[in-house]
């Protein structure tokens, strides 16, 4: 993003009323009256609405969704006490009460979608007047119309029925909004990014790490799928095959971003970006994922940094025996993808942890990394046509697709069609999207919730020590895992307390 210039919006859902200010407001006050006047103004102000896609993925994301599936679960360290809004996620057990919830995870997500959204608004109530140059409207449209598209695709997928504020809001009485159902989110969601393709510049004509045309037609691909409208994802997602702006990475592993380099590659559609340093830019999810506790000597082995301290606490998305499991001999995605790590402060008897490798870039700072985070992949793409091609008769088409991601992978082509070419896709999706955030929505879209979850927590419940815990007393699963099986999470019962329509 441009420069990594970040504004701080006074554009947030909930805010005081606006009748307490003048009607000519000071021009060294910042508000909207003033601010939104030139090229620069825009594009700030549409950077601001990418800034919370840094705390969403480095963060929550990945505890909703890939924890909220058999693809990680967390590491238990009983010196350390329990982390209930954590364990929760990873033992489908969210207290859950009248439709709301308040797990913090879950409230954190919530809010930061719609800091999105009421940025993003802000940008679109105003740029269509603006004196600027077409081309510079075009690009910032653009991107605040993906933007507002993906957070509201996250909540639709997360929450089911949420409020839909497509205009900023000016006082606390219009923060609060009836649910609006998933039809008409999904809607609004098609709206903006149908409205978003054309005018957004390919990825060849974009300033990296921008929002593109091609990511606008992934996301809307993905969008389409979810609502298995499959002629129009093929329409719509087949000018990004074609179009020559993307390729797979020659190896796997390097598809992924390092701290300071391999950015945007070629393979890249969309990644939220992160700058290791001081700027307030970087990230720490690896740090976040590590099992735990890790010395300073064992963990500078994963890091590489010049000031290793230990790290102590409950461990998080950690792979799953059944992840690991899924790959097939031969695979060089699960060497690129899960490392290995001695832990010799563990109670366990084996001590060695398995972790996700593919984001274990070196770096110089402790608990500060540059490393981007993968939304959207060509690879994926490549499955999603596979996906979409096969749900419509076309499996020769689908084969050709799936085999390109597996020759990159070392394997051998797949022959078979029907459903089992879609079972085939199904778990390639698994293997090569790996701690993306994409197994649960994947489960959750092909209504598998009971199919996959209740064995996969079965094997827990029967079998802890295959899962992190330790071989001490009392360390077991706890009475309610596996008790919440629903399709979405309850909304925030912080939220329910402003509003009187959940």
């Amino acid at each position: 993003m441009k420069k990594y210039i970040v504004l701080l919006l006074t554009a947030t859902l909930g805010l005081s009323s606006c009748e307490d200010f003048l009607t000519v407001v000071p021009e060294t006050q910042l508000s909207s009256a003033t601010f939104f006047k030139t090229e620069t103004d825009f594009e700030q102000a549409v950077n601001a609405a990418y800034v919370p896609l840094r705390s969403i993925v480095n963060t929550f994301a990945w505890r909703l969704s890939e924890m909220h599936s058999d693809n990680t679960y967390y590491g238990r360290n009983v010196l350390f006490g329990a982390v209930d809004p954590q364990e929760d996620l990873a033992d489908f057990a969210v207290p859950t009460a009248n439709g709301v919830t308040a797990n913090n995870n879950v409230l954190q997500q919530y809010r930061l979608d719609y800091q999105i959204i009421a940025r993003a608004n802000q940008v679109l109530a105003l740029i269509d007047e603006a004196e600027i140059s077409q081309e510079v409207r075009d690009n910032v449209k653009g991107q605040a119309l993906f933007l507002r598209a993906y957070a509201y695709f996250e909540l639709v997928r997360y929450f089911g029925s949420v409020p839909l504020h497509l205009t900023p809001v000016a006082t606390r009485e219009a923060s609060a909004l009836p649910l609006s159902s998933e039809d008409e989110i999904y809607t609004s969601i098609i709206n903006d990014l149908v409205a978003a393709v054309p005018i957004l510049p390919p990825k060849s004509q974009q300033e990296p790490g921008r929002v593109t045309s091609g990511a606008a037609r992934t996301l809307l691909a993905n969008v389409y799928i979810n609502r298995k409208q499959w002629s129009d994802a093929e329409a719509i997602l087949t000018p990004v095959v074609t179009s020559g702006e993307y390729m797979l990475m020659p190896t796997y592993d390097m598809a992924f971003s390092e701290n300071a380099s391999n950015k945007n590659n070629a393979e890249s559609v969309f990644e939220v970006q992160f700058l290791e340093g001081a700027a307030g830019l970087n990230g720490n999810f690896i740090y976040l994922m590590l099992p735990r506790p890790l010395l300073a000597e064992e963990l500078v082995e994963i890091t590489g940094t010049i000031n290793p301290q230990p790290i102590d606490g409950e461990g998080n998305n950690i792979p799953t025996p059944d992840i690991i499991a899924a790959y097939e001999e031969g695979d060089e995605r699960e060497e690129a993808s899960i490392g290995y790590v001695f832990l010799s402060n563990s109670f366990r008897d084996d001590k060695t942890y398995p972790y996700i490798k593919k984001y274990a870039k070196k770096h110089s700072q402790h608990n500060n990394t540059g490393t981007n985070f993968p939304i959207y992949r060509y690879s994926e793409v490549l499955l999603f046509m596979a996906e979409i091609l096969n749900e419509q008769g076309k499996d020769g088409e689908a084969r050709n697709y799936i085999n390109q991601v597996r020759e990159r992978a070392g394997l051998g082509p797949v022959t078979s069609s029907g459903d089992e070419l879609a079972d085939a896709i199904f778990r390639e999706r698994r293997v090569e999207l790996a701690f993306e955030n994409k197994r649960w929505f994947d489960i959750q879209r092909k209504d598998l919730i009971e199919e996959i979850i209740i064995p996969y927590g079965e094997r827990i419940v029967a079998n802890p020590l295959d899962y992190y815990y330790p071989p001490l007393e009392g360390a077991v699963p706890r009475p309610n895992v596996f008790t919440n099986l629903d399709k979405f999470y309850g909304l925030p019962a912080a939220e329910s307390d402003l509003s009187p329509y959940f």
